[in-house]
C-alpha cells in the first residue's frame, strides 16, 4: 500500500495527515495535530517556525511508529510571510507575522514611487497591506541587503528537511512581486525594494520532486523514508485543488477558515482596472491555473470572540446559540481594518454597532449571529462582483475548509446568494496537498480526475436556497451601512 503524508499548517493550527488511495477512493487519517499562533515581542508579532519544524518531526515519528516506513510528503502553510537567510542558510531575523501593525500604512508610502495601477497591471495581485511587497518595503534595508536568500515559510520548511532552496509559485505569487505575464520576478519591483533576483531561489511549480529527507535527520530522529514532493504550498491553492468539482462546470468556491477566500479557478489572469478596483487577486494555482478571488475576513472573527470569552464553548455550540438569535439584528463590515488584529474583537464589534446605531451584541450567541450574518452578506457582495467581473453565471458554490461544518453559515450563504451550496470536505487543504502528490507520481491524471476521486471519497452537504423574509429591507440596510461608514471596506485602505 502506498502512503502519502500532508503537512498542513494554518494560522491557528497544524496537522499531519496520512492518506491512501484504494479502489479509486481516498482515505485520510490525522496522525498529529498541534497549535500555531504568533506571539508579541518588543512591540511586534512573530511566528515561531522552529516549533513548527519540531511538530513536523513529531508527526513523522508518529507515522513511522504506526508502520509507515516509506511515503511521499508535501507541505502547505499560509501565505505572504517570509524568511531571510544568510549564505550559510541561517535565519537573519525572526519571522514577522502578517498581522503585525508595521505595514498598516505601507501601501500609501510605497505608492509614492509606483502607482497602484502599475503594480496591479504587473502582478494581478490585490492590494493588502500585509502582502510581502509591503512587508519588505518597511523591513530594515541593512538586513535585506545581508540576505542571501528570501524564502516563504513553507519553502523554508522544505529546505530544513531537504537542504534544497526554492520559491514555490503559488505562495510566491502572493508576494506581489511576480510579473503575471513574464511569470518571473518583476525587475522594477525588485529595484524599488533594492533587492536582486539572485536573492530569491528558483521558481518551482507544484508537482516537482525534491528527493529524500536529509539522511542526518532520518538517522537522528528515526524518520520514515519520505520523498518530498512540491505541492501548492499556499494552503488556499491546495484547498482549491481539493474541491470536489467537475472542472468544466461554472462553479465558485469559498475556502472557509481563518480567512474566507471566495473566487473561481481560471486558466488566465484577469488583471483589468475593474478587477483592481474591486480588489480581486490573481494568485497562481496548481498546474498553470489562477485563483481569481477576494479575501474576506473569515472565521478569524469568531475565533477571537471565542478566545476572549467563554473558550469552553465549541464553535458548533456558538453556531447553535447563534441560530436561536434574531436574524440580522446587528451587522458589521467584516473587511474593515479595525477587525484585522484588534486588541479585543468583541469590543471592536460592539463599538462598530454602537457607532452605527445598531443593537449592541453582548452575549456569545448574539456576537456569533452578528458575525455569521455579516459574513454571509459579504459573500453575497463578493459573488455578485465575481460574476460581473468574469461575465459568467455561477451555478454552484463549493464551501470547503473548516467553515463547511458550520450549518448556519452555509445555509445563510445559500439563502442570501440564491445559489446551491455544496459544503465539504472540511479537510480540503490536506486533500489538495495529497492529490497533487498523486498527480506528480502518476496515480491520478490531472485535477479533473482528482475532483472526481474527491467527490466519490468524501460526502458533501447540499444546501438549497430558501426565501429570506424582508430581503429588500435587509439589503437596503446593508447598503446604507456601507455608505454610512466613512472607511473603505477593503482591508488595505
Amino acid at each position: 500500500m502506498d502512503n502519502y503524508l500532508a503537512v498542513d499548517i494554518g494560522a491557528s493550527s497544524g496537522r499531519l495527515v496520512h492518506a491512501t488511495l484504494q479502489d479509486g477512493l481516498l482515505h485520510l487519517q490525522e496522525l498529529h495535530r498541534f497549535n500555531n499562533s504568533f506571539t508579541e515581542r518588543d512591540g511586534h508579532d512573530y511566528w515561531n517556525v522552529d516549533d513548527l519544524f519540531d511538530e513536523i518531526i513529531k508527526g513523522l515519528q508518529k507515522a513511522k511508529q504506526k508502520g509507515i516506513h516509506s511515503c511521499t510528503l508535501g507541505i502547505d502553510t499560509w501565505a505572504v510571510d517570509y524568511v531571510l537567510l544568510d549564505q550559510e542558510g541561517r535565519r537573519i531575523h525572526d519571522i514577522y507575522a502578517y498581522r503585525d501593525a508595521r505595514t498598516l500604512h505601507a501601501p500609501e508610502k510605497l505608492h509614492q514611487f509606483i502607482s497602484r495601477e502599475d503594480v496591479y497591471e504587473k502582478t494581478g495581485i490585490q492590494e493588502l497591506n500585509f502582502n510581502t511587497l509591503y512587508q519588505l518595503f518597511v523591513h530594515d534595508r541593512e538586513q535585506l541587503a545581508q540576505a542571501d536568500k528570501i524564502l516563504m515559510v513553507p519553502d523554508y520548511l522544505y529546505y530544513r528537511l531537504t537542504g534544497i532552496m526554492m520559491n514555490e509559485t503559488t505562495n510566491a505569487s502572493t508576494m506581489q512581486l511576480l510579473n503575471v505575464n513574464a511569470r518571473e520576478f518583476d525587475e522594477d519591483l525588485l529595484s524599488l525594494l533594492q533587492l536582486r533576483r539572485n536573492q530569491f531561489a528558483e521558481l518551482t511549480e507544484p508537482g516537482q520532486s525534491l528527493g529524500a529527507i536529509l539522511p542526518e535527520l532520518v538517522q537522528q530522529y528515526d524518520l520514515p523514508d519520505c520523498q518530498l514532493i512540491v505541492v501548492p504550498t499556499h494552503d488556499t491553492a491546495s484547498a482549491v485543488a481539493g474541491v470536489p468539482s467537475k472542472r468544466e462546470e461554472s462553479w465558485a468556491y469559498i475556502s472557509s477558515g481563518t480567512w474566507s477566500l471566495l473566487g473561481m479557478e481560471r486558466q488566465q489572469a484577469l488583471n483589468t482596472k475593474a478587477a483592481m478596483q474591486a480588489n480581486y487577486t490573481n494568485e497562481w494555482g496548481a498546474f498553470d491555473t489562477y485563483r481569481f478571488l477576494k479575501n474576506i475576513m473569515g472565521l478569524w472573527m469568531i475565533q477571537e470572540v471565542r478566545r476572549e470569552g467563554d473558550s469552553a464553548l465549541s464553535f458548533a455550540e456558538l453556531a447553535q446559540l447563534a441560530s436561536a438569535e434574531t436574524p440580522f439584528a446587528s451587522l458589521v463590515l467584516c473587511n474593515l481594518p479595525a477587525f484585522l488584529n484588534p486588541d479585543s474583537m468583541t469590543l471592536e464589534i460592539q463599538r462598530f454597532c454602537e457607532e452605527t446605531g445598531q443593537p449592541i451584541p453582548r452575549t456569545p450567541g448574539s456576537l456569533a449571529r452578528c458575525i455569521f450574518d455579516s459574513l454571509a452578506l459579504s459573500y453575497r457582495d463578493a459573488l455578485y462582483e465575481l460574476q460581473r467581473l468574469t461575465d459568467e453565471t455561477i451555478t454552484r458554490l463549493h464551501i470547503v475548509g473548516g467553515g463547511a461544518n458550520n450549518e448556519l453559515l452555509c445555509q445563510l450563504t445559500a439563502d442570501l446568494l440564491g445559489i446551491e451550496v455544496h459544503a465539504g470536505p472540511s479537510e480540503s487543504t490536506a486533500i489538495g496537498n495529497i492529490v497533487v502528490q498523486l498527480i506528480s507520481i502518476g496515480a491520478l491524471d490531472d485535477l479533473q480526475a482528482a475532483g472526481s476521486v474527491i467527490a466519490q471519497s468524501f460526502p458533501t452537504q447540499l444546501y438549497q436556497p430558501r426565501p429570506v423574509d424582508g430581503i429588500e429591507g435587509l439589503l437596503d440596510r446593508w447598503e446604507s451601512l456601507k455608505k454610512q461608514t466613512a472607511s473603505s471596506i477593503q482591508i488595505s485602505r
